[in-house]
């Protein structure tokens, strides 16, 4: 709810600074023409995978995880990183840190093995595997525009080798901290049946189907869309009672307009001139260093959609475009408010008795951030 105030009260502020002339009308509706597909997919892209999450497909992969791990932790962890990095590249970032989070906390509860180091997982990799697909992160989404709306395939080879850095350094960072829980050894029990076998197939499929959908070329929100319009008709018939408003991002969708707008009316007032002192300019390593850098501070000083959003307006290139969304998407990991889904994420923890205090986290995020934009922005560099 405080996102919805927020977002409403973020709005209001923009409908302010366009009947005021801050924000010209014009440049309101070329904002909005630019945005309204990216969060047509957002809206459909969290349809379904609430939905799959409602049929259980997503407990029961992780529970075929916990037999495929053999008995031991670290088998069972990679499972887990493994199912993290393809359901934040496939599904985005909100997948991971929201609908996964309790499938893992429940499936170490259910081997006997501490449940923090699987969560903190889920939402470090949300994050930071979001640097390799537009449809991965809504950062992305909006990069993909300003980089003349290139193919899902070149955005990932662009991203590719800092999308690679930003999944190992933090994979290597929980192995380090927690070693003990993670080198155990634990006995699988056998799997729950799924309570409605036609949906979890149904689900399954539309997954299956949406991964080289996404990536195909065509607008994300079409395929989003058609996948959202099965699962709704599937779950008319059988579960009716599990289609409800909430399952709409509706607080996620009024804070991304409403900062949309605030940015874009902080252009009409010398933002970029600004930010180009203190982040410069150039493509070699100091001078992407620095803006990665530049951009990982705001993100966590305000949140990554709004830095992104800032820090656009001064990447007059690909690849500065890359340094900056390796700023806001993987440097995020500090402060709680850095990422919506990180808040989101440790919802979700509180509900399931999961205990992590911010400042524990925090300093985590201090040790892991810096050292995943650095080699990530030094992975773009060196694979030019």
């Amino acid at each position: 709810m405080k996102s919805a105030v927020l977002g409403g009260v973020l709005l209001v502020a923009g409908a302010i600074l366009v009947a005021t002339g801050v924000l010209p009308a014009a440049d309101a509706l070329a904002v909005a023409e630019r945005v309204w597909p990216i969060l047509l997919f957002v809206i459909t892209i969290t349809v379904v995978t609430e939905l799959a999450a409602e049929a259980e497909l997503f407990r029961i992969v992780a529970e075929r995880a916990a037999r495929w791990g053999l008995g031991r932790a670290w088998l069972l962890w990679l499972f887990v990183v493994l199912i993290a990095v393809l359901s934040t590249v496939f599904l985005s970032l909100d997948t991971t840190a929201v609908l996964l989070t309790p499938v893992v906390v429940l499936l170490a509860r259910h081997v006997g093995l501490p449940p923090l180091p699987f969560a903190l997982t889920t939402v470090w990799l949300a994050n930071t595997a979001s640097l390799l697909l537009p449809v991965s992160n809504l950062t992305n989404l909006l990069a993909q525009h300003e980089l003349g709306g290139i193919s899902p395939l070149a955005f990932a080879a662009l991203m590719g080798a800092p999308a690679v850095a930003a999944i190992v350094v933090p994979v290597v960072v929980l192995l380090v901290v927690y070693r003990r829980q993670l080198f155990a050894r634990y006995v699988p029990d056998a799997p729950a049946p799924a309570a409605d076998r036609v949906l979890v197939v149904a689900s399954g499929v539309v997954v299956v189907l949406l991964l080289p959908a996404l990536v195909s070329g065509v607008e994300v929100w079409i395929p989003a869309l058609a996948g959202a319009l099965v699962l709704l008709v599937f779950f008319a018939v059988r579960r009716r009672s599990v289609l409800r408003f909430s399952l709409v991002p509706w607080q996620l969708v009024l804070l991304a307009s409403g900062l949309f707008l605030v940015i874009e009316a902080a252009h009409s007032l010398g933002l970029p001139a600004l930010l180009s002192a203190l982040a410069g300019h150039g493509e070699d390593p100091l001078s992407l260093l620095r803006l990665a850098g530049s951009a990982a501070a705001g993100a966590n000083v305000v949140n990554n959609l709004p830095a992104y959003l800032a820090f656009e307006s001064i990447a007059d290139s690909p690849v500065r475009v890359a340094a900056v969304l390796i700023g806001v998407n993987a440097g995020c990991l500090v402060t709680p408010w850095a990422s919506l889904a990180t808040l989101l994420w440790h919802n979700r923890l509180t509900a399931l008795g999961v205990e992590l205090s911010w400042r524990k986290y925090m300093l985590l995020g201090l040790v892991v951030a810096p050292l995943t934009v650095g080699l990530a922005t030094l992975a773009l560099v060196f694979a030019r």
